[in-house]
């Protein structure tokens, strides 16, 4: 090598040399990925979307006429609290990690600390993720909007009888001492109670249904029938209201399941076919079953089963196969007709739009089944080699979700009856709670 050469070569380097330390600073620094940036923030309108308009039009049309403002003013009012709520405290209360240790029970094992209150710390180069790297900003809000639906669901359980005021402290308290715990819990990471059991949740079968479905029971318990239920006829007043609101759920539901994957790749891609497969299945299944039962299949039958059928993938959607997500459909959409139907009517509750015979028994049911067909030897991608051991698990976190949000929604409203009472008069429940509670009217014709 001429000294020429040499000392081009030289210089070569000296260009070169920094330019590969700033990529490996670069490569060490956390980077943004704009693709999966893209698909939680669209996950998150997704989700949003389905309590707004979708749950609202959803329940809306199953209640009679003199309700159907009620119904909705609900949905958007939760809405904007938990919102208000989740910015201050329940972020924090639900994914706060400080002092959670690995297999060791404290405090921090079932809520969170309060470091992150008043999204303390959150700017616009905030990031987080495991599978990918995105906005922490786009985490809280896509995690908000669970903390809406999840209240929200309630709602079906007791329509047409509470306070609009008694229900908005209810879900406050609600939502500060089961919801947020119960999130922490299940999803919050190591040190977690349930995530160190091994509960397999992908996307709120626990954390969402159970919690919601069981809430919802236990209120329509506590604040007891609606007046002449159940020799009163209470047809739903406007069912396409409820099938348009159904639809918006299943399309929504991508964002729910999907998105829970936490970034566009392989896993979210799954979660979505097995979404599709097992709500179909669950229609079929719910309207067969109501076929054969009743001699005619209806449109509130399928919308209820697609809903079923929804709640039960949820917590399976990241780790069952397409055959796997066929038969939770499938068994979801047959056992909530008959829980949805027949139990209640045996057992005489007044769940009025279904929340615990559709989510409640749902949730059960997918939960269960997770552990099941998780399992690889049945063609799910989880890491389940024991499925004996994992439906163990799986029945353990249903248990505790199920006393747990039983015994804490049981004297949250017990309560609040005795303080400021939860229901409304026998004069206004007659009237409608559109007109008793908010002066207006849904139809003025």
């Amino acid at each position: 090598m001429t000294l020429r050469q040499f000392a081009g070569l030289g210089a070569l380097l000296s260009l070169v040399t920094p330019g590969l330390a700033m990529a490996a600073d670069e490569v060490a620094a956390p980077v943004l990925n704009s693709g999966d940036t893209a698909w939680m923030l669209t996950s998150t309108a997704l989700v949003l979307f389905m309590t707004i308009p979708g749950l609202a039009l959803f329940y809306g049309g199953m209640v009679r006429s003199k309700n159907i403002l009620s119904v909705m003013m609900q949905c958007f009012a939760i809405t904007g609290l938990i919102s208000i709520l989740w910015c201050i405290y329940g972020y924090s209360m639900a994914f706060d990690t400080t002092g959670m240790e690995a297999n060791v029970v404290n405090f921090n094992s079932f809520v969170g600390g309060l470091s992150k209150a008043f999204l303390a710390g959150i700017t616009p180069s905030s990031i987080t993720g495991a599978a990918a790297l995105f906005p922490e900003a786009v985490f809280v809000t896509f995690q908000m909007t669970f903390a809406i639906i999840t209240p929200a669901l309630i709602v079906g359980a007791f329509a047409e009888r509470m306070k609009f005021s008694a229900m908005l402290i209810f879900m406050a308290i609600w939502f500060t001492l089961v919801y947020a715990p119960i999130a922490h819990m299940v999803w919050s990471g190591v040190g977690g109670l349930l995530w160190d059991w091994g509960v397999l949740d992908f996307a709120g079968g626990t954390v969402v249904h159970i919690n919601a479905g069981v809430a919802g029971l236990v209120a329509c318990l506590v604040l007891g029938k609606r007046k002449g239920f159940p020799t009163t006829p209470m047809a739903p007043h406007n069912l396409g209201y409820t099938l348009v609101g159904a639809a918006m759920l299943w399309v929504g539901w991508f964002g729910f399941n999907a998105g829970s994957a936490a970034a566009a790749n392989g896993t979210a891609g799954m979660a979505m076919l097995v979404t599709q497969i097992a709500t179909a299945a669950a229609a079929l299944g719910w309207m067969f079953a109501e076929w054969l039962t009743h001699g005619k299949p209806s449109a509130l039958g399928i919308a209820s089963g697609v809903v079923a059928g929804l709640v039960a993938i949820t917590p399976a959607a990241g780790t069952v196969g397409p055959m796997g997500g066929l038969i939770i459909g499938l068994a979801a959409g047959v056992v909530c007709f008959f829980c949805a139907t027949s139990l209640k009517r045996k057992l005489g509750y007044d769940d009025s739009l279904d929340a615990f015979g559709v989510h409640g028994i749902g949730g059960i049911l997918g939960a269960i089944l997770t552990g099941v067909f998780a399992a690889p030897s049945l063609g799910g991608f989880g890491t389940v080699t024991d499925i004996a051991a994992q439906v163990w698990i799986q029945c353990k976190g249903v248990g505790f979700t199920v006393i747990y949000t039983g015994i804490v929604t049981f004297i949250i409203l017990k309560v609040l009856d005795a303080v400021m009472g939860l229901r409304v008069t026998e004069e206004e429940e007659a009237v409608g709670l559109d007109l008793a509670q908010h002066n207006e009217r849904g139809y003025n014709l």
